[in-house]
């Protein structure tokens, strides 16, 4: 069970705002642009040691990243293009904000341990790679072992309850982290869960597909 699997309710809180693009003629993907906008503009906030402004912009992002669905799935004009789209846009941005942190320079564990601050970015680099391969095996997934059948405009996921720590949970700790100043904490939960959720992950399909 993990955030990802209850997508759909928090979409439905989303509505109005999708109302408001509909109504202006904004695209999906212009929308996706914009979320990218919000999320690079998070990493310079969180680079800059903004972090209380670099989590609402970050919040921002993250909720125009459900509306362009919303919008598209409205408008019926969900595409190929605009899935692979919000994919790509997504991992820009969760990049982006997590070496938006290091770039930061706060220290994480070099504040415990008599370590070289390089050592905080080798977290940070973790924190990156969790994120980004937690990720990637979906796709993988779908190309190795076939997944295409699509409902409401997305493939239908094997992994969609499976890894306690996706997307959304990375998101909601770097918001909750930078609110309330234990950005660093967040780094190194995104570090330990991203990479055991792979972990999972990779078990689960070992055990079904193997």
């Amino acid at each position: 069970m993990n955030i990802t699997s209850l997508r759909p309710k928090f979409i439905k809180y989303t509505e109005p705002i999708a109302s408001f693009f509909i109504r202006l003629g904004v695209t999906p993907n212009q929308i996706s642009v914009l979320s990218v906008f919000f999320g690079f503009s998070c990493a310079l906030a969180f680079a800059g040691r903004y972090f209380l402004a670099g989590s609402l912009l970050l919040l921002a992002s993250a909720i125009l990243d459900l509306v362009d669905g919303s919008v598209a799935r409205r408008n019926h004009t969900e595409s190929r293009f605009g899935a692979v789209f919000d994919w790509v846009a997504d991992k820009y941005v969760d990049a982006a904000v997590i070496l938006g942190v290091g770039f930061s320079g706060i220290p994480i564990i070099s504040q415990f341990i008599d370590v070289p601050p390089v050592a905080d970015f080798g977290i940070v680099g973790l924190a990156l790679a969790g994120s980004l391969i937690n990720t990637f095996i979906k796709p993988v997934t779908y190309a190795e072992i076939g997944f295409s059948e699509r409902i409401a405009g997305k493939i239908e996921d094997p992994l969609e309850g499976v890894g306690f720590f996706g997307r959304p949970e990375t998101i909601l700790v770097l918001v909750l982290g930078g609110i309330t100043g234990y950005i660093w904490v967040a780094i190194l939960l995104i570090a330990v869960c991203t990479n055991l959720s792979a972990v999972q992950r990779i078990f689960y399909l070992y055990r079904r597909y193997s």
